[in-house]
C-alpha cells in the first residue's frame, strides 16, 4: 500500500482531464524515480491504474500478481519460508514465481525488460552494454527474485539446474553484483574452477563498493588455493584484506601455510598487481564504475539535489578515497565520518566515509 500523504497530495493535484491527470501522474512518477523516491513510485503507479479503464486494470493485476498477492510479496513470502527452514514450500513458490517472471516479461525481437534499480545501475548498464533495444523497466527487482530461486535450487541439492536460472538473473540486471556471486559459489561447488575465476573477473568490472571487490578477489584467492597456485592466492587475499577485511581471510592464509609447509609473506602492491595482470584481473575499481559515479554526483550536485548527490559522492569516495571528494561530502554532512576497517590507503583504519548507493545490493 502507497504512502498516504503523498497519495492525497497527488489525489489533490487530479484537477484536469482523464488524459492529463494520466500525464501528470506520469510526470511525478518519473520524478520520484529520479529522486530514489520508492514511496513517491509506488504512490503515483497506484493513482494511475486507478484512472484506467477496467481491461487495462485486469490486465495490470495479471502482470503483477500472482495467486492474488503482488509479486514483490510473493517474493517476501519466499524469503520468510526460507528463514523459516521450509525450504520445500519455498522452492514451489520460487518455481512459480520465476516462470511468471520469464513468461510474462520475456525478451522481445525489439525490447526486453531489466530491473535496474537506481540511477547509477541504469547509467553503468548503458555504458557498458549499449543496448541496441528498447528498454523496459520492470515493475520489480526480477534479478533478485530469481536469484533466490538459484540459491533455492544449490540448497535443495540442484546445483546445475542452478546455474541457467542465475543466468537469467542477470540478464534482467547485468550490472548487479548479487546473481553473480551466487554463480560463483554454485561453481565453487561443482569444482569448476575456470569458470569461478572467469565470473569473478566478470563480476569485478561493475563492483561498485570495497566489500564487492573484496569478494572477488576472496573468491579467486578461494579457487587458487585449490589450484595449488598457493603464492598467487596469497596475492588476492591480500588484496581482498586491503579493501574489505573479512573474518574468513585469516583462515584461508592459515590454510595455505598449512599445505605450504611454511608462512605466507605479505606480497607488496606491485607484487600482487603482477599477480592480477596474469589472471586478467584489475586491481580496484573499474574506471567506468567510477566514471559513472562522480558524474552523477556532479549531476546532482548541479540539480541541488543533495541527498543523491550525497550517495553518488560516497560511491565516488569508497572507490577513491579522494581527499576532494570527501571534504565536498563532509561539507554538506558534517557528521559523515564513521570508523571503517583499515584499507592500504587508510593507514591504521582511522574512520572514513561508509558507502550508502545501491542499498548494498552485491554483499
Amino acid at each position: 500500500m502507497a504512502d498516504n500523504k503523498i497519495l492525497e497530495e497527488l489525489r489533490a493535484k487530479l484537477t484536469g482531464t482523464p488524459e492529463e491527470n494520466r500525464e501528470f501522474l506520469r510526470s511525478e512518477a518519473e520524478r520520484f524515480a529520479k529522486e530514489s523516491s520508492a514511496e513517491g513510485v509506488e504512490a503515483a503507479t497506484e493513482l494511475l491504474v486507478e484512472l484506467m479503464p477496467q481491461e487495462q486494470k485486469d490486465e495490470v493485476e495479471r502482470l503483477t500478481h500472482l495467486d492474488g498477492m503482488r509479486l514483490d510479496e510473493m517474493h517476501n513470502k519466499i524469503i520468510a519460508l526460507i528463514k523459516e527452514k521450509n525450504i520445500i514450500e519455498a522452492k514451489s513458490l520460487a518455481e512459480r514465481l520465476y516462470k511468471k517472471i520469464t513468461v510474462d516479461f520475456k525478451e522481445g525481437e525489439t525490447a526486453k525488460f531489466v530491473s535496474l534499480r537506481n540511477p547509477f545501475e541504469d547509467n553503468l548498464y548503458q555504458l557498458r552494454y549499449k543496448p541496441d533495444k528498447v528498454l523496459n523497466r520492470s515493475p520489480f527487482d526480477f534479478a533478485t527474485y530469481i536469484t533466490t530461486y538459484g540459491y533455492i535450487l544449490v540448497e535443495t541439492g540442484s546445483p546445475l539446474d542452478a546455474i541457467p536460472v542465475l543466468e537469467t538473473a542477470i540478464e534482467y540486471n547485468p550490472v548487479d553484483c548479487g546473481p553473480r556471486f551466487e554463480l560463483a559459489e554454485v561453481y565453487k561447488l561443482l569444482k569448476n574452477k575456470r569458470m569461478v575465476l572467469e565470473v569473478s573477473r566478470e563480476t569485478l568490472k561493475i563492483a561498485s563498493s570495497p566489500v564487492a571487490i573484496a569478494r572477488c578477489y576472496a573468491n579467486a584467492g578461494y579457487v587458487l588455493t585449490d589450484m595449488a597456485e598457493y603464492d598467487d592466492a596469497v596475492a588476492f587475499l591480500a588484496a581482498s584484506v586491503m579493501f574489505a577485511p573479512h573474518p574468513a581471510i585469516p583462515y584461508e592464509l592459515r590454510d595455505i601455510a598449512q599445505r605450504k609447509g611454511s608462512p605466507v609473506r605479505q606480497p607488496s602492491r606491485e607484487e600482487i598487481i603482477k599477480v592480477m595482470e596474469k589472471y586478467d584481473f584489475e586491481f580496484g575499481p573499474n574506471e567506468e564504475v567510477i566514471s559513472v559515479a562522480a558524474q552523477l554526483a556532479a549531476k546532482y550536485l548541479g540539480d541541488d539535489d543533495i541527498p543523491n548527490a550525497l550517495m553518488a559522492l560516497k560511491m565516488t569516495y569508497n572507490l577513491t578515497r579522494d581527499e576532494k571528494v570527501k571534504d565536498i561530502i563532509l561539507k554538506y554532512e558534517p557528521d559523515a565520518m564513521q570508523a571503517e576497517p583499515a584499507r592500504e590507503e587508510t593507514p591504521g583504519g582511522g574512520p572514513n566515509i561508509t558507502q550508502t548507493v545501491n542499498e548494498a545490493p552485491e554483499n
